[in-house]
């Protein structure tokens, strides 16, 4: 399923773009997209520090 997207700009230093060109080229994976999964990666990794429900197993710690 697609998603919405929304325009960000956000600033890499030149051998981060250098590799993601390299790694596009070789994948033909757009380097948009890793950029999405990387983010993915530090929002999952630092969920804890994101507002929400606590789940039931937070609670009995």
């Amino acid at each position: 399923m697609a998603r919405n997207k929304i325009s960000t700009t956000v600033y890499i230093t030149a051998e981060q773009n250098e590799r993601l060109k390299l790694l596009h080229h070789k994948t033909k994976v757009p380097v948009a997209e890793y950029i999405r999964q990387g983010i993915d990666l530090i929002l999952e990794r630092e969920k804890g520090q994101l507002p929400g429900q606590l789940t039931l197993d937070a609670i009995r710690r």
